[in-house]
């Protein structure tokens, strides 16, 4: 007879029940929403091609003011791609399935430690780097007399200083309880 550690080990796949079987495979029902945000990210790709296309050919034509602003339009696209990225990798590996990238050369470094909590943290400081790109945006339009957008006004502006502090405290939030609860384990 086996001793008890030996009797109990794993020897594989064991089938399951029916019914834990198909709550288990529900994430796979997931997999069309990520699919859906590759394609997002397809039309991201095409917009940050438009607007470069755009700077590079008006770019003797436009002010400097206007330069950043079309630079810090690329960079929002670029971030929101980011954000994308995060999204899809991490959550299909967290949710659905393993994708099985251990040892590949362009593995990205966060996904070896990644939890829904780790996610969510990555995820806060995505959306702060976003909005700061359009806090920023909308600083410069407001500033600029006469600008294509003069009719922003300081309660806009005040709204939208408001919402980003909410994201930075909600990050910060985040990152607490995930700090906690990474403590208590």
């Amino acid at each position: 007879m086996s001793p008890p550690e030996q009797k109990h080990a794993p020897t594989g796949h064991r089938p399951l029940r029916p019914l834990p079987a198909l709550i288990f495979s529900s994430r796979w029902l997931q997999l069309p929403l990520y699919l859906g945000l590759i394609l997002a990210q397809a039309v991201y790709v095409f917009l940050f091609l438009k607007e470069l296309w755009h700077l590079i050919s008006h770019a003797v034509d436009f002010s400097e003011q206007q330069i950043m602003l079309v630079v810090l339009g690329l960079i929002d696209v670029v971030m929101i791609s980011n954000l994308l990225v995060m999204v899809i990798v991490g959550g299909y590996e967290t949710f659905v399935s393993r994708l099985r990238l251990e040892g590949h050369p362009d593995q990205p470094e966060w996904l070896s430690h990644v939890n829904a909590g780790v996610l969510k943290v990555k995820l806060a400081m995505a959306i702060i780097g976003i909005s700061s790109i359009h806090l920023l945006r909308t600083f410069i339009e407001a500033t600029s007399i006469g600008g294509p957008n003069a009719t922003i006004t300081s309660e806009a502006v005040l709204w939208q200083v408001i919402i980003h502090t909410l994201f930075v405290a909600s990050a910060i939030g985040i990152a607490y309880v995930d700090k906690l609860t990474r403590s208590d384990h």
